[in-house]
């Protein structure tokens, strides 16, 4: 097998990350007639007991269903109307200041991880706890360089190795997706000096269980004030937060929310190199700034319902973007964020990496007939990625960078400014090319 000529029949294959990127594209790969395929994961964690919300748009649904990547045996809600309220006074809720349509399925990031991870094939190898140091290339392949293990498996399904004790070792692949997140470490390799920038402001992550909601108890409000097809978006000077309500993965609900804004002025918090702030990690100050806002800034009741969520279970996001110059390189291809980070606020993030496999499982099946199909995939996604980049940008300047003066704003105003600021109508995520 030639090195520029890739056959997917019987290959070795290696996922680097094993996410809902990283086990949607081994999926594609199984499905497009590889051989062994293994998925190495650096965490240990159990990554099914992830309780953040993702949503859908309904139109990118029915073209990943159709594609084999999502159906209606994962657990969803379905959402309708965004509906967008500014702090007005004592008002439990604010005011209504416009309603926009928002038809997605909203999904909880854990068990659609699970439904993806058990839709592989049982000679799948999963090995949690074991991080790839450096790709290298190899004859006819690459070559990952691993740092040994980090714990032991995490016995989320079959196909879980553990490898304590093990020391660095050198592992060769016919092929290698690169499905690591934004710090990834394949696309250092295919792509050496490609970071993702920073744009100076955070997403504040947590979730509420639906039956914790009646402890709010404001005056004048029932005890579920909000329909469950509705998003809320509260917005104030300078950020907002959406709101809308997920399964919990054991046929309840959640109430999941995500505040955007930037972090309060201070001690540097190291964001210019990609990290994240994971629950537990919350400083002082940065609480401070999130109780300042929920008390201050929002409405009482969608304040009140975000300091439901305990602190040591709220995490942080730093907002950066980025896309790859190409999404392959030789032996080594990208998919979902290592490939291209969007700002969520285009509501594609999830879209976007289960549309990267679908179009991969595409290219391999057609690379032996058409030797550039996965060129031809690089060069499609590639766009799609330039596309919700640019999107994520406008939004973000629009919803917390450079905010409208919200109390002055109408029903017409909000469709107007939106309409301005999405720009393309990629909003949910683009088409998804056959």
């Amino acid at each position: 097998m030639s090195k520029d000529r890739i056959q997917i029949a019987g290959a070795e294959v290696a996922v680097v990350g094993g996410s809902i990127a990283g086990c949607a594209t081994a999926l594609a790969a199984h499905r497009a007639g590889a051989g062994r395929v293994t998925i190495y994961e650096r965490t240990t964690g159990r990554l099914a007991d992830r309780g953040v919300g993702l949503a859908v748009h309904n139109a990118r649904y029915a073209e990943l269903a159709a594609a084999g990547y999502l159906d209606a045996a994962m657990p969803w809600v379905q959402l309708t109307a965004r509906r967008w309220y500014v702090r007005d006074g004592s008002a439990p809720l604010g005011r209504q200041v416009g309603v926009l349509p928002f038809p997605f399925r909203s999904y909880c990031w854990g068990p659609l991880w699970q439904e993806l991870r058990r839709r592989l094939p049982e000679d799948t190898a999963f090995r949690p706890g074991v991080r790839v140091a450096a790709v290298s290339e190899a004859e006819d392949g690459a070559a990952l360089h691993l740092d040994g293990v980090e714990g032991g498996a995490s016995g989320e399904g079959s196909g879980e190795q553990q490898h304590v004790g093990a020391g660095p070792r050198t592992e060769r692949f016919d092929l290698v997706i690169g499905a690591d997140g934004y710090r990834s470490v394949v696309r250092d390799t295919a792509f050496p000096g490609v970071r993702p920038g920073y744009a100076g402001y955070l997403a504040w992550r947590g979730a509420v269980p639906a039956d914790r909601l009646t402890e709010l108890g404001l005056p004048g409000l029932p005890a579920d004030p909000w329909a469950e097809e509705d998003c809320i978006y509260g917005v104030f000077p300078g950020g907002h937060v959406i709101i809308y309500r997920i399964p919990d993965g054991r046929g309840g609900r959640r109430a999941n929310w995500v505040l955007y804004t930037a972090p309060p002025a201070g001690p540097d918090l190291g964001l210019d190199t990609p990290t994240s702030l994971p629950p537990g990690t919350l400083t002082d100050a940065l609480y401070a700034h999130l109780t300042h806002v929920t008390a201050e800034l929002l409405p009482p009741y969608w304040g009140g319902l975000m300091r439901l969520t305990p602190r040591h279970e709220v995490f942080i996001q730093p907002m950066y973007d980025f896309t790859a110059p190409r999404y392959t390189a030789g032996r080594l291809l990208l998919a979902g964020d290592a490939a291209t980070v969007a700002r969520p606020h285009t509501g594609a993030g999830a879209v976007k990496a289960l549309q990267d496999a679908a179009a991969l499982e595409a290219a391999l099946h057609a690379v032996q007939e058409r030797p550039d199909a996965l060129a031809a995939y690089g060069a499609e996604r590639g766009e799609t990625g330039r596309t919700m980049v640019e999107l994520g940008r406008r939004l973000g300047r629009f919803l917390v960078q450079d905010t409208p003066d919200w109390h002055t704003l109408d029903q017409a105003g909000v469709e107007a400014a939106w309409a301005a600021a999405d720009g393309s109508g990629a909003f949910g995520g683009r088409e998804l090319k056959s």
